[in-house]
């Protein structure tokens, strides 16, 4: 009797010891679970994910059939790493002509980022694809900068554009840019020609209504070299165009 009274109180305690012990390791994993899951909130209160959209030109010229024209950037990401999706183009009495890109951008320095991914271009009749990886960022005296390494199986090619914001006010604000585009190659079907191909000088004036929505009006000058004038003045009988623009840049 009293062997069978002492096998049950060893039991009793040792179940009451066992409890104990899950009980606590249920409390530990809580809190772990807890603690884990509180820095994964933390972590994404400190670095959130964010979305931008920039139109930054939106145009229509002077030129016959007043063509219109676009310079867009939109972008997801976090703070280290983003994915970009950037398109220009011009639309001419429904021919459009367009450059897109598609990137994984990271920073690597203090106000500069690299980005690599694929190009797409367009024209009326043709396409073009190419692997593309660039730096995109602000250079000394506030030039924000773009410059992209292109390549495919026939050609590669050197895209660069600069522009630097003057405030006259804090509403009107001048920007002078500047653009050009370098090829090893001519390309005939998308009107490309080797070496220097094409530059861009342009100025615009905005009226900034908020820091989001502003009007504005300018002036372009685009040139053509080399085989690329050939082509464009085959088209269009020069090799080069200045034209008179208005339109809206907007972000959100």
């Amino acid at each position: 009797m009293n062997h069978m009274t002492t096998n049950i109180a060893t039991n009793i305690a040792t179940n009451n010891i066992t409890n104990k012990t899950v009980n606590k390791t249920i409390k530990t994993a809580f809190i772990a679970l807890s603690l884990v899951a509180s820095q994964a909130q933390a972590g994404a209160e400190r670095d959130p994910l964010l979305t931008y959209f920039l139109m930054d030109t939106f145009e229509i010229n002077n030129e016959n059939g007043n063509p219109t024209s676009w310079d867009a950037t939109a972008w997801v990401g976090k703070d280290w790493n983003k994915l970009y999706l950037k398109t220009e183009g011009e639309n001419v009495n429904g021919q459009i002509e367009s450059e897109n890109q598609l990137l994984y951008s990271r920073p690597i320095k203090r106000f500069w980022d690299v980005q690599m991914g694929l190009a797409y271009d367009t024209t009326p009749d043709n396409t073009q694809t190419w692997g593309a990886i660039g730096l995109q960022g602000l250079a000394p005296y506030f030039f924000e900068t773009n410059a992209v390494l292109l390549a495919n199986s026939d050609n590669i090619g050197f895209r660069f554009d600069t522009e630097y914001e003057a405030l006259i006010t804090q509403k009107w604000i001048l920007t002078p840019s500047l653009a050009f585009d370098v090829y090893s190659a001519d390309d005939a079907k998308m009107g490309l020609g080797s070496g220097l191909s094409s530059s861009q000088a342009e100025l615009r004036l905005r009226y900034e209504f908020t820091r989001k929505f502003a009007p504005y009006i300018g002036v372009t000058h685009n040139h053509t070299y080399g085989k690329k004038a050939d082509y464009t003045k085959a088209e269009t009988g020069s090799v080069s165009e200045t034209s008179w623009v208005a339109g809206l840049r907007f972000w959100f």
